[in-house]
């Protein structure tokens, strides 16, 4: 029997082959009738970026705020990006976006966010670019590996082609 794809997880890291990899995405989403949830992970601050607002704003509010005011700009960029993709995609390809059912931001360690999120999603699916260096295993990203190895679905891994 021929495996069924109905949700692809796409994990962008909001590079260059991001959106070549969500070209793979939404082709392989069209080809199964799927859908496709884009995803971009924040990872958590750390000690030393805590210690430095810490320093910088005393004040409990302030952080918080912070904190927030970081996430929504990065919220802002996530949307900015899709935009961008699909205005420079071919007039003919741009209904293919139409199989996008969800874009989220998540805070959260990158590769457990993504297979959990693969998980709750009920992906049959996950796909991911590799680093903008190159693509040797080397240059393959911490977070691919990471997913690439506790991940108990098919996972995508689309080469750098710059």
């Amino acid at each position: 029997m021929l495996p069924e794809i109905n949700d692809i997880l796409f994990a962008t890291d909001l590079s260059k082959n991001s959106d070549n990899a969500l070209r793979y995405a939404l082709s392989t989403a069209r080809a199964y009738g799927a859908g496709v949830h884009v995803l971009h992970v924040t990872e958590p601050l750390s000690q030393d970026a805590i210690v430095t607002l810490q320093m910088f704003l005393q004040d409990d509010e302030s952080r918080k705020k912070a904190i927030g005011d970081r996430h929504a700009s990065v919220k802002e960029m996530l949307r900015k990006n899709q935009q961008d993709f699909v205005q420079l995609l071919p007039e003919s390809e741009k209904q293919d976006y139409s199989v996008v059912k969800s874009v989220e931001l998540v805070d959260g360690h990158s590769a457990e966010v993504i297979l959990q999120r693969a998980s709750e999603l009920n992906c049959q699916l996950i796909v991911m670019g590799t680093h903008e260096q190159g693509t040797g295993h080397t240059f393959i990203g911490t977070v691919v590996k990471r997913v690439l190895r506790r991940s108990s679905i098919p996972t995508l891994i689309i080469p750098n082609t710059a």
